[in-house]
């Protein structure tokens, strides 16, 4: 059978036609042969999020952003999601804009509910949260930080102003005369180190003689302290301090008249009988030295003794 020639225009024109729509669709982010379920969410804000970006759910990719429309009345945004796929999503689903890397640019996570078990169906709207990327969330927390540096450069200013009113030509005059003279003393300074430098340089051979001679010296208290150590001191002060505390005992059992001696140096009566012994042996000394024929008597002729008188020029006081 032949198609006649209008036929087959008409059938060109509508092929053409329908390539056209579907390629608009797909360049739209539609795809006239696929069946997609259609949800809605409502933002305040969808900086970086833009037509087609993926939507994915735990990190899977199911869909993508149809559609970004600003509502003339209250100024939300309204994100269409077309999603390709069987998987149930609940009422309480969330609909959050994150940032898969810091220069990359936003994408939509579905996050889930499984337990609610009322499905959301085609046309519904989800619930909408918005997650920081690493650059908002490094922006938030430098824009404190900025306020508190333009704060102290403000503090700065106002201190190098309030410097500025203080040094009036006569001080500035006078810290400049400061700083010159500082100058000077350096300069002054430096010239007493290179003198020093050249003194030490002329005088090395003595400092080394110096040098040595200590270092001798501290090598002879060395072997001096060595034979302090060989000589045993602390024995030797240990057995003196023995000494000692047995000299104290003995002197505390003397005081307390302990002993031989120790009753001899308490007993009063000892010491009138020592008296009184060593009187009489005084006067009978004296009397063997005045009489001496009374004691020794040598007689060829039997001759008797005289009898004893005490002596007349006794010297010895009673």
């Amino acid at each position: 059978m032949k198609l006649s020639r209008e036929i087959k225009s008409a059938i060109l024109v509508i092929a053409a036609m329908s390539l056209f729509i579907w390629g608009y669709s797909y360049l739209k982010g539609k795809d006239l042969f696929t069946n997609y379920k259609t949800f809605y969410v409502e933002y305040k804000n969808v900086e970086g999020l833009t037509i087609s970006s993926p939507v994915t759910i735990n990190g899977f990719t199911v869909g993508k952003v149809n559609s970004i429309k600003i509502d003339n009345k209250t100024a939300n945004i309204l994100v269409e999601m077309q999603i390709n796929s069987d998987f149930p999503i609940s009422k309480s689903s969330v609909a959050e804009i994150y940032s898969p890397s810091p220069i990359g640019g936003k994408q939509l996570a579905i996050i889930p509910n499984i337990s609610d078990p009322v499905l959301d169906v085609d046309g519904d709207y989800l619930k909408s949260s918005s997650k920081l990327g690493l650059t908002d969330e490094l922006a938030s927390q430098l824009e404190p930080l900025k306020d508190k540096i333009t704060k102290l450069l403000d503090n700065a200013n106002t201190m190098l102003e309030s410097i500025n009113d203080i040094l009036d030509k006569k001080s500035k005059e006078d810290l400049k005369n400061s700083l010159a003279t500082l100058s000077q003393t350096m300069t002054e300074f430096h010239k007493a180190s290179q003198s020093l430098n050249v003194i030490l340089d002329d005088n090395k051979q003595k400092i080394g003689g110096i040098v040595t001679d200590f270092k001798k010296v501290s090598s002879d208290f060395t072997s001096i302290s060595d034979g302090l150590n060989k000589a045993e001191l602390g024995k030797t002060a240990e057995n003196l301090q023995k000494t000692l505390a047995s000299v104290d005992k003995i002197m505390s059992e003397l005081e307390s008249g302990k002993g031989t001696i120790g009753k001899m140096l308490k007993d009063e009566s000892f010491y009138n009988n020592l008296s009184k012994t060593s009187k009489e042996l005084e006067l009978l000394l004296q009397d063997l030295r005045l009489n001496p024929t009374r004691y020794v008597n040598v007689s060829l002729f039997g001759k008797k003794n005289k009898p004893y008188s005490a002596p007349t020029n006794d010297s010895i006081k009673k």
